[in-house]
């Protein structure tokens, strides 16, 4: 199981943006589908987007759609989210995590995201976004 470390976070007014960071192993980012996901205030988590690195195939949720970019860059092993028109509802706990080997990101394709989870098995501690009004 890999480790994941997420950057990034903060405070931001509603229309603001941040830019989130997931650094992983090169065995991470080569064999696995890596994601983001968020556990809002009374809600369960759900995935956000995903990214397969080595095909750049990605999904995402709607309600970040048009929002949201997930993009990565090889060479540092880390994969970024561009959260842009931000609103209070995005406020929340953020985590980058990893599917098991040979898992591709086909996977999500046609599932709610609220249940992408159960595919990936290697998780970043989480780091605290916070939009305000």
């Amino acid at each position: 199981q890999v480790q994941l470390m997420e950057s990034g976070g903060g405070s931001v007014q509603a229309g603001g943006s941040l830019r989130l960071s997931c650094s992983g192993s090169k065995y991470a980012f080569r064999a696995n589908c890596v994601g983001w996901f968020r556990r809002l205030p009374g809600k369960e988590r759900e995935g956000v987007m995903v990214i397969e690195p080595a095909t750049d195939r990605t999904d995402f949720a709607d309600s970040v759609k048009g929002r949201f970019t997930i993009s990565q860059e090889r060479a540092e092993n880390t994969v970024y989210l561009e959260m842009n028109s931000l609103k209070p509802e995005d406020s929340g706990m953020y985590y980058c995590a990893a599917t098991r080997p040979r898992l591709s990101c086909e996977v999500t394709a046609g599932i709610r995201a609220l249940d992408w989870a159960q595919f990936f098995e290697s998780w970043g501690q989480g780091i605290q976004v916070t939009v305000s009004s």
